[in-house]
């Protein structure tokens, strides 16, 4: 970790976005308007008002994107109650990145690839997925199967519309919980949904979401023929100092925060089933 990341800069939102009723997008450069640092697809930033709190939020913008960064954060707590009240040119302070990301250059490079992601799940999952769009040329085809609560819950649901859906060797699948009227899509949870689609077992597949759809979705897969050395997840939910310091992520001999948040499966068999 470059020692820059544990000393916050100065950032300035411009950009605002209402994904759903509790989830907002913000777009943040630093004060010469530029993007603030580089990153890698899965890595983190913490963003913090002095006053108000800091916490650690899954850069949701792809590397490719030489502008700015993005944040789709849910409204869940202190720090990002305020967040939800800021508008455009309020300034924040950010630092970052922190975490090992997705093996994009390396493990991924080549693959089919599968991506599966429930509610607020999607935003770490966005990253690497348009990395994957803007690189196509590197990786084989890939599916995305996604589900909410509701359709009203889908987050970057115009972005999948408009973009995803239709790109050359993309294939999506949305699904939500119960039905709606204004939703006349697959109704479903995803982890029998991933069943149901019959997906390719030789691809690489990738998950996050709430932890029991990631353990339901994790035992299908394997039943599709999956094998554990073939899947990813993260696991951002223990994080707190990211730096290895602070012991809140500690697993076995692995920190979250600094061996994660990205893991293959069959590494986290290895670990105590303490997580």
């Amino acid at each position: 970790m470059n020692k820059d990341a544990l000393i916050p800069s100065v950032g300035v939102v411009t950009d605002i976005r209402k994904d759903t009723p509790d989830v907002k997008t913000f777009r943040v450069v630093g004060l010469d308007g530029k993007k603030p640092f580089e990153h890698i697809p899965g890595q983190c930033a913490f963003l913090s008002m002095p006053g108000v709190g800091e916490a650690l939020f899954s850069i949701t913008s792809s590397p490719t994107n030489e502008e700015y960064l993005e944040f789709s954060i849910k409204k869940c707590g202190c720090v990002t109650e305020w967040l939800h009240q800021m508008e455009v040119g309020q300034q924040i302070t950010i630092r970052g990145p922190y975490g090992n990301g997705f093996p994009v250059e390396t493990a991924f490079k080549g693959k089919d690839m599968v991506f599966i992601a429930g509610g607020i799940g999607l935003a770490p999952l966005r990253s690497v997925i348009n990395y994957v769009r803007d690189k196509r040329e590197n990786y084989g085809k890939v599916t995305i199967v996604y589900g909410s609560r509701s359709d009203a819950d889908l987050v970057d649901y115009e972005e999948i519309k408009n973009e995803w859906i239709g790109e050359k060797d993309f294939n999506v699948y949305l699904t939500i919980d119960r039905e709606t009227e204004t939703w006349d899509g697959h109704v479903g949870f995803v982890p029998n949904y991933v069943k149901d689609i019959g997906l390719d077992n030789t691809a690489t597949a990738v998950l996050c979401g709430p932890p029991i759809m990631i353990k339901f979705t994790l035992a299908n897969l394997q039943e599709l023929g999956f094998k554990t050395s073939q899947i990813y997840t993260t696991l951002e939910l223990k994080m707190k100092c990211a730096i290895g310091k602070c012991g809140r992520c500690n697993v076995g001999d692995k920190y979250v925060c600094k061996d994660g948040p990205v893991f293959r499966c069959d590494e986290l068999n290895e670990l105590p089933n303490e997580y």
